[in-house]
């Protein structure tokens, strides 16, 4: 199981980074099988990097913030206009509505070519669904739009991602014991920061250490925060091995 960091600036792409996108490949039938989790701003051209477009079997969206799903308005592009012919239909697994919204956002006279090119499955709260290798559970968190932090296990491992979240005990069951916690640290303890939007550093570390998981992986950090101040936050409630992601980074289990 292999995770790749295509982009993880919180909000926003920024100068170091495209906003969410993470790769995660696992073997499958004498192959390799690629889940996309987010496809926030800025992230589709480095992902071309790392997996030609062709080769991603299935999309995973947290949730509609433009910082988690908007360059699925490239990725519609180039699937069904490829000058080799279009792909054949890659299922989303998003919130309910994202076939709507995402329509939206690109063109509403592309609604009947999207519906061909993307098979649209909402969420379910505590429901499960399997992606090639993976088993894929879905848990509602706590943000303004329905959000979801997501489990994706094969028989050997499991990584857990937040998504964007506030507290919330949503966590605890999805991310127990799990290899890698993909988690958000959007804002400081040192700031006045606004409920049920984002975790801390801290926060972040405080899950981590009452799941027990082998190592923290923080993320959504933006632009404008102090990544030093969020590791200096994480390191107060998480004594385990941790990185501050970076775009490119990759985690081999």
């Amino acid at each position: 199981m292999k995770l790749t960091v295509i982009g993880c600036a919180g909000s926003f792409a920024g100068p170091d980074s495209p906003a969410s996108c993470y790769l995660v490949e696992a073997p499958f039938e004498g192959r390799t099988y690629r889940l996309l989790v987010d496809l926030g701003s800025g992230a589709f051209g480095p992902l071309q990097r790392h997996s030609t477009i062709r080769d991603i079997d299935a999309i995973a969206l947290s949730h509609l913030h433009a910082d988690h799903c908007f360059d699925m308005s490239g990725f519609y592009v180039v699937s069904r206009y490829h000058p080799e012919g279009a792909f054949d239909q890659i299922p989303v697994h998003a919130p309910e509505g994202a076939g709507d919204f995402l329509v939206a956002a690109y063109g509403v006279e592309e609604r009947q070519g999207m519906q061909q090119q993307f098979a649209f499955n909402p969420w379910q709260d505590g429901g499960t669904v399997q992606l090639g290798p993976f088993t894929v559970t879905s848990v509602l968190v706590n943000h303004p739009v329905p959000a979801f932090a997501l489990r994706i296990a094969t028989d050997d491992h499991a990584i857990a991602y937040s998504g964007d979240t506030g507290p919330t005990d949503a966590l605890l069951e999805l991310v127990e014991g799990v290899d890698l916690f993909l988690c958000e640290a959007s804002f400081v303890e040192s700031g006045d920061n606004p409920p049920n939007l984002h975790l801390t550093g801290a926060e972040a570390g405080h899950y981590a250490t009452v799941c027990s998981v082998q190592r923290l992986l923080v993320t959504h950090i933006p632009t404008w925060t102090d990544r030093d101040e969020v590791e200096a936050d994480v390191r107060t409630t998480w004594s385990g091995p941790y990185d501050i992601v970076t775009a490119g980074a990759t985690y081999q289990l």
